[in-house]
């Protein structure tokens, strides 16, 4: 069984408070970034004040997507994934997709833990190789996307979103498929929602998460933008 070594910022996971919050402050860089990640962790501000501390959370229990046949694609979504209402390509606009999902309903400038900090940060991880969007697009518009953090076998899913009835769907099979075909062994979704729950999306203890988490950082994987176009 694999463990992880100790981290270089952050305390143990476990030693997360009863609402996931192992600790506030630190730095969006990509040494830090890269440090929770491989540990378990991950920011989510609260505040978009840049003055604001970086709030770091390790819930438990942990929400993952399946990368096997328990990942669920409905007749009608499949329908939709196969023809050719919509064109799904890998890294051509990844700032593009973080905006819009910042700029999702529900989620104004004063809202949105997608803030200008994260923006810059994920942003350098993309330049670093280190977290990749997938982007839907009708014609020449991008209508849905989503993007996350690749380490090793390992994808944390971040945020998505839609402007056109299921191109948010289209993107998170297309990234499934993506996924299991480069070698990943684990998609972190963090916490379970209606949504992903109808994918096949399932919760299990923080203890199984980062021994899940151990094993994947181990997998050698093919690159995800290898072939960039479905």
């Amino acid at each position: 069984m694999a463990h992880l070594p100790p981290s270089k910022f952050f305390p143990p996971a476990e030693s997360a408070d009863v609402h996931g919050i192992l600790g506030v402050g630190g730095r969006l860089s990509p040494e830090w970034l890269i440090d929770a990640y491989s540990h378990g962790i991950f920011p989510w501000p609260w505040d978009p004040d840049p003055r604001e501390p970086v709030p770091w959370f390790s819930p438990d229990p942990r929400a993952i997507l399946p990368l096997d046949d328990r990942f669920h694609v409905s007749r009608r979504l499949e329908r939709t994934c196969r023809s050719s209402r919509f064109t799904v390509t890998f890294d051509h606009a990844f700032g593009r997709v973080m905006r819009e999902c910042a700029q999702q309903p529900g989620r104004g400038a004063d809202q949105t833990w997608i803030t200008t900090a994260m923006l810059t940060a994920y942003t350098r991880m993309h330049e670093l190789g280190l977290a990749h969007s997938v982007e839907v697009w009708e014609g020449e518009k991008l209508v849905g996307g989503a993007y996350g953090v690749a380490l090793a076998g390992f994808f944390a899913a971040e945020s998505k979103f839609h402007s056109r009835r299921d191109a948010s769907k289209v993107a998170l099979v297309a990234l499934v498929r993506r996924l299991r075909d480069c070698g990943y062994e684990l998609l972190d979704v963090q916490m379970t929602t209606p949504h992903l729950e109808q994918f096949g999306a399932i919760e299990i203890s923080r203890d199984e998460y980062l021994e899940r988490l151990a094993e994947a950082l181990r997998a050698n994987v093919r690159p995800i933008t290898e072939d960039e176009t479905l």
